[in-house]
């Protein structure tokens, strides 16, 4: 298990969340491996707001301030890299002029039509799912997606080497530091129905598919289509589970 000064360096990156101001930003490349710790801590507060929500209005309206919650603490993190490499990538032709608009810090028409749609596809499957249910999904979604990035952090190399926003984009973490980080990810998924464990295999093509993508159009990855990543998994995670609860 990570040790409890990179899970700090973690938390301080991808959240919001008051850290001590004596952690050693070295070593934050190697709290990448922490991120399904992450998604557990995240997962755990929109599955809270959810549940004390859900007491005073629908389904839905709990979904809408529990996901609500979620980009407060997390400073919309992910879904800002969601919306750069939509811009970047549907507007852009060559990798030279696909990292220039990604790297533009407005939103364009590809970005905010992809954000739309992807909180409106969130949402949509989330009220299919039984209400007690809900905060599980939340937890196991939010620890799974964040361990595609990291898969897509070993299978290729970063894409350009002047910095970035996303420090730690640039560290290939090892074979051991993907098997950690993989346990981490699955546990929560193991609260939820037997049937939920096909979620793997549409998460694993997402994986492949998306890394391959950005290695055909850019050469590799950056800290953009990590973002990418994390969040189209999220909704695909939901999407799926949604589907396999009508056989449970």
């Amino acid at each position: 298990m990570p040790n409890v000064p990179l899970f700090l360096l973690a938390l301080s990156f991808y959240t919001r969340i008051p850290y001590p101001k004596n952690l050693d930003y070295k070593q934050l490349p190697q709290a990448t491996v922490c991120l399904p710790l992450v998604g557990w801590l995240v997962g755990g507060v929109l599955a809270l707001s959810f549940y004390l929500a859900n007491f005073l209005w629908s389904q839905q309206t709990a979904i809408i301030i529990a996901m609500s919650v979620g980009i407060v603490l997390t400073g919309a993190f992910h879904e800002d890299g969601f919306a750069d490499s939509c811009d970047g990538f549907g507007g852009g032709y060559g990798k030279q002029r696909i990292q220039e608009i990604m790297k533009d810090p407005h939103i364009g028409t590809y970005g905010a039509l992809g954000l739309m749609l992807l909180i409106l596809l969130k949402i949509s499957a989330l009220t299919t799912i039984p209400v007690s249910s809900v905060p599980l999904v939340f937890i196991a979604s939010h620890s799974l997606s964040r361990f595609v990035p990291i898969y897509i952090m070993f299978r290729y190399d970063y894409a350009r080497l002047e910095n970035s926003k996303t420090g730690a984009a640039m560290y290939k973490p090892s074979l051991y530091e993907v098997q950690m980080a993989l346990g981490m990810a699955v546990l929560p998924l193991l609260l939820l129905p037997r049937m939920c464990l096909w979620v793997i295999v549409p998460l694993w093509l997402v994986s492949h598919l998306s890394g391959r993508y950005f290695y055909r159009h850019i050469g590799g990855y950056t800290g953009d289509c990590l973002g990418a990543s994390q969040q189209i998994s999220e909704t695909v995670f939901y999407l799926s589970v949604s589907a396999l609860w009508t056989f449970i």
